[in-house]
Order: C-alpha cells, then sequence, then structure tokens
C-alpha cells in the first residue's frame, strides 16, 4: 500500500515486466521517427525501416506487422 496522497499515478502501472534491450531501442526509435519523421503509420514504417530497426523477425516493417507488434506489446 502506498503511503501517497490521492490520486496516486504510477507511472508504470501497467506494465508486466521491464523493457527488453528491443523494446528500450524500438521506443527510442519511435520517438526519434516522431520529432524528425512524422506521425502517420507510412512515416513511421519507413523512419524504422530506414533506420535499421527490423521487425522481430528480421524483416523490414510492414504496416501490418507494425500493427501487430504494437497489439503484442500492448501498445
Amino acid at each position: 500500500m502506498t503511503t501517497a496522497p490521492w490520486p496516486y499515478l504510477d507511472a508504470h502501472q501497467s506494465r508486466t515486466h521491464e523493457p527488453t534491450p528491443y523494446e528500450y531501442k524500438l521506443a527510442a526509435t519511435l520517438e526519434e521517427v516522431f520529432t524528425k519523421d512524422g506521425h502517420e503509420l507510412a512515416d513511421v514504417i519507413a523512419g524504422l525501416n530506414a533506420r535499421q530497426v527490423h521487425a522481430p523477425d528480421g524483416a523490414a516493417w510492414t504496416e501490418e506487422s507494425f500493427r501487430a507488434e504494437l497489439h503484442r506489446l500492448g501498445a
């Protein structure tokens, strides 16, 4: 139980595990893509592929593989 005043927010309340190195790398690269390339899905896919941050299977990202991975990660 926490002694913090209400309302209490745990920034990682939905986290089920510590992020893996892959998850940290993906998150950092997504932040860079959002900052430099854009927010549209096509921009994100192009940005990840240009930075050679591959999908979990080692292939280039597609819209479908990116959506599936975010779903798997609970995003």
